[in-house]
């Protein structure tokens, strides 16, 4: 398969789903240094589409699920948010629900949109740089087969 195909199913898969991505990346015979790269730009336009459309869409939310700010304020999960804040949000959202959601997520709980994408960023490249690690060691073999 050609290599800017490659490329290109692998940013786009990344836009979706880093955890995705970076597998599909190496069984394409992409480099790792590639397959981190590219999946982790996907995962980045990604949150960067949410954090841009998604403002507009918080008070729309907010009205349906909540009723009002005060509402949201009395919940478990605003609590968690208040523990953990943008900077927890934006490191472990690549890892446990993906960079788009965790945009939805500080958006909605009203994250100021540089800090929250900064820390979002920041999460996609710790977590490609080690997944994509954890999976290329995970395939090479360490004693040739005899």
């Amino acid at each position: 398969m050609d290599p800017n195909y490659s490329i290109l199913i692998v940013f786009l898969t990344g836009v979706a789903e880093l955890w995705l991505a970076i597998p599909l990346g190496l069984v394409l015979k992409l480099s790792p240094l590639s397959t981190a790269v590219t999946a982790a730009l996907g995962s980045v336009t990604s949150a960067l589409i949410v954090a841009f459309a998604g403002s507009n869409l918080r008070s729309r939310f907010l009205k349906w699920r909540y009723g009002s700010d005060e509402n949201l304020k009395k919940g478990r999960y605003f609590k968690i948010w208040n523990k953990y804040g943008v900077v927890g949000l934006g490191i472990l959202s690549p890892l446990l629900f993906g960079a788009p959601l965790g945009t939805v997520v500080g958006i909605i709980f009203g994250a100021e949109r540089n800090r929250l994408l900064l820390w979002i960023i920041i999460g996609i490249i710790i977590w490609s740089a080690g997944l994509t690690a954890a999976v290329y060691l995970g395939t090479i073999t360490i004693y040739p087969e005899i």
